[in-house]
């Protein structure tokens, strides 16, 4: 088991590279003072509103980061959850963490709250807050909370401030995982009428892919349907592909992220995989780990093995922060064709 959307970065994985811990992501800084702010920061910072999940939140110091794994549906596999969290913590520095479990099963969700209470303890790491969200309600775990806490305290979420100042900053949360899926799923019409210019596509030539691809972020525009089949039909090459990745930085990653996003809701199975890794690093590099494993997902779900999809699983595995791209660089491209 690998945590599932962990971020500087979705039983599955956890580990996006994350903001720190008090930031959603983006750069207006968001305080949690109550039990209410961190369950309305949550499915702010993953962009979706989590279900059976137990979620990590760092805070403080270096290596801030959030990371979320399904909720098993049996005991014996808390083990593998407290893992698959506290792997991607240890190799980031984390130095406390705030614990929330999502949750239709009291009884597994406590024990997962707990192991992991114990084992972050164990490991150096200070858990601040543990909290159970259901159905509408925060329940306070550790001791020393009042009564009322261990009772259930509603909330709403849509009418918390966070959720308020995500929506005026233009943060999308989505109402669950498989609604994040969703937006990068295969439209059918726009598949039906793409297919006929890859039936006519031709390789483009070296150095024609970068240009089209900077054109297209540089102006947050997409690609014609000639266009999306020209670059179908040349992704797959290693060294074309990398024309599209391999210069980009975080300033562009959010209009190259969008780019790819409607490549791929465009793209029958049979030409989406290149594409669909190459938007799950631009996802990456926004600090966005809930999109980017769900394009990670839809290139394997075409091709299973996939050598830039991968790197990129990789990158999320870790908890890798985008904000190293920099000095990752060189040697995730020294090769000179890291993902034929």
């Amino acid at each position: 088991m690998e945590p599932d959307d962990t971020a500087p970065a979705t039983g599955h994985r956890a580990g996006h590279p994350a903001d720190p811990a008090d930031r959603a992501p983006g750069s207006v800084p968001l305080r949690a003072r109550t039990p209410a702010d961190i369950a309305a920061f949550v499915p702010l910072a993953l962009g979706f509103v989590p279900s059976r999940s137990v979620v990590t939140v760092g805070i403080g110091g270096p290596g801030s980061m959030h990371a979320r794994v399904d909720l098993p549906h049996d005991p014996d596999d808390v083990d593998d959850v407290v893992e698959a969290l506290l792997r991607p913590c240890r190799s980031n520095g984390v130095r406390a963490v705030v614990v929330v479990v999502y949750d239709d099963d009291t009884t597994v969700a406590d024990e997962a709250a707990w192991a992991v209470h114990e084992e972050f303890t164990a490991a150096g790491i200070h858990v601040r807050e543990v909290l159970r969200v259901h159905d509408d309600h925060w329940y306070a775990v550790l001791p020393g909370a009042p009564l009322a806490a261990y009772r259930g305290v509603p909330f709403t979420l849509a009418e918390h401030p966070f959720t308020a100042r995500g929506v005026f900053e233009g943060r999308v949360t989505h109402a669950s995982r498989d609604a994040l899926r969703g937006t990068i799923a295969a439209d059918a019409d726009a598949v039906r009428r793409t297919l006929p210019d890859l039936a006519d596509a031709e390789v483009l030539a070296p150095g024609a892919l970068g240009a089209l691809v900077r054109r297209h972020v540089d102006l947050a525009t997409t690609f014609s349907r000639a266009e999306l089949a020209s670059v179908a039909v040349s992704v797959p090459i290693g060294e074309r592909r990398d024309e599209a990745w391999v210069w980009l930085d975080r300033a562009q990653a959010r209009r190259a992220a969008d780019l790819w996003s409607d490549a791929v809701r465009r793209l029958p199975t049979s030409h989406v995989a290149g594409p669909a890794a190459v938007l799950a690093f631009c996802a990456w590099l926004v600090g966005d780990g809930a999109l980017a494993w769900c394009a990670v997902d839809r290139c394997r779900e075409a091709q299973a093995s996939h050598s830039l999809a991968d790197l990129v699983a990789q990158l999320l595995e870790s908890a890798t922060s985008p904000d190293r791209w920099a000095e990752l660089r060189p040697a995730l491209t020294s090769s000179g064709d890291p993902a034929a």
